[in-house]
């Protein structure tokens, strides 16, 4: 949808935003609580929000650690050819694979960054060995181990 067509979110409507992006379970008696408005107000316009495409979706961030997928790896990607055809293919590949939780196109030394997790760094070895070099047109990859996440998912601000 153009901006140009998005209604100008109030003052209301950006507290719901923060409200939800801090704690998405809050029930719609809750939400409408916090930004003192009455529950049906808050309903109309949460689901306005969601229409509208400023809430794309809400989501449970699971502890990788927990569920054994502790290490994060960083993956700059150069393509042997800069064509609409190689990005789309390679896109498409890369959105395949579950392993790979972010795939951005981006300008400077990558043509795409990775953002990958894995079990540990053999399993990281694995993967990259078997699928990432193969992914369509890959020429060269450069792998960043991240050490420490020191911000992660922050909440956006408006």
């Amino acid at each position: 949808m153009e901006d140009s067509f998005m209604p100008e979110l109030d003052r209301i409507d950006r507290n719901i935003l923060r409200a939800l992006q801090e704690e998405g379970r809050l029930s719609n008696a809750d939400l409408a609580s916090r930004v003192n408005v009455s529950p049906a107000t808050c309903h109309r316009r949460t689901q306005r929000l969601f229409d509208d495409g400023y809430i794309e979706g809400v989501s449970a961030r699971i502890n990788p650690e927990q569920v054994g997928m502790g290490a994060l790896v960083m993956v700059g990607v150069v393509l042997d050819r800069s064509t609409p055809e190689s990005f789309a293919e390679f896109e498409q590949a890369a959105n395949r694979m579950s392993v790979i939780l972010d795939c951005n196109l981006v300008a400077g030394d990558f043509d795409y960054l990775l953002k990958i997790r894995a079990r540990d760094m053999n399993d990281f070895n694995k993967l990259h060995g078997e699928q990432l070099i193969a992914l369509p047109g890959v020429r060269q990859t450069r792998t960043f181990f991240v050490m420490k996440e020191v911000k992660n998912n922050a909440p956006l601000t408006f």
